[in-house]
Order: C-alpha cells, then structure tokens, then sequence
C-alpha cells in the first residue's frame, strides 16, 4: 500500500473541450459500504493499450489536500468486492492532457451529465495556470464543494445545477 498527500483542484466544465494530444482511460469506480474513507473505493482502469489496472483506495479528508491509501489489487480480488458496490457506482472516460507541466484530467462521465476538470499540483501553493483551451468551458472550481466527489457522485447523482447543456 503506498500513502501520498494529494493537492487537487476540482472545476465544473459546460460541455467536453476539444482535445487533440489525450490519453485515455476508461474507468469504472465502486465504493464499499460506509463512508469513503471507511470502506474506500474500487477502480478499474483501462488503459490506451488495453490493459487492465485495479486500485483499492482510500482517501482521507477534504478540500484540496487530502491523503490518499491506494493498493494496486488482482483482478480476483476485484471481481470478489465488486458485488458490494452496488447501488454506489459511477462510469468515466478520463482525458488526460499536459499543460504546464502538469497533467490536466478531464472526467467525461458516462452514466451522468457531468463533465469535470481536475489536476494534481506538487504542493498546496503551487500557482495554477488555466489552459486556454479550458477556460472558456468552467463554470466554476467545485474543489471545497463535496457534492462533487466521486463518492458522492456514486451515492446521489450530481446536484441539479451541474447538468452540462
């Protein structure tokens, strides 16, 4: 199990960018009953090439700095805890772009209408330049906004306002 802080920064967009240069990632996400922390998180990824990754994951707090525990599990183990999830799950195709030296992710979800932007910084202050290709598509930053964690997400749906038209 590997333990890392996470500096995230979370923006509701209007619609998908147009991005030329993305990997992609599918990605299925599950939470085990009891809070997000407790029980934690299931992820599949498919990568560009195909393969298959699966994560257990933990995180621990809120807003922009949080803790994350994640175990790179088997597909067994998967398949084996996948069933408890069930009611608390949510589907996505990740678009992961550089800019700045850093790597923009923009989660276009396939079973909500919901498109968000997030990127990891190297530290709390570190300055954040916006890409142009993104500006103009944020309505606003969801970070401290809880509504719109994955886990929640996954429980509840995404709040009224954040439909993408």
């Amino acid at each position: 199990m590997s333990e890392s802080i996470e500096v995230e920064r979370v923006f509701l967009l209007r619609g998908m960018p147009d991005l030329v240069a993305a990997d992609c990632w599918r990605i299925e996400q599950g939470y085990l009953v009891g809070a997000e922390a407790v029980g934690g998180r299931l992820r599949r990824t498919t990568m560009p090439d195909g393969s298959v990754v699966h994560h257990h994951t933990q995180k621990l707090g809120s807003g922009r700095v949080r803790v994350e525990r994640e175990t790179t599990i088997d597909s067994h183990a998967f398949d084996a805890q996948w069933g408890n999830t069930h009611g608390r799950r949510i589907s996505k195709i990740r678009h992961r772009v550089p800019f700045d030296g850093l790597i923009w992710e923009i989660d276009q979800f396939t079973d909500l209408p919901l498109v968000l932007a997030e990127v990891e910084l190297p530290s709390e202050h570190h300055p954040l330049r916006i890409p142009s290709w993104l500006e103009h598509l944020i309505c606003r930053e969801v970070t401290e906004d809880d509504r719109y964690r994955n886990f929640m997400l996954a429980v509840h749906g995404p709040p009224d306002e954040s439909a993408t038209r």
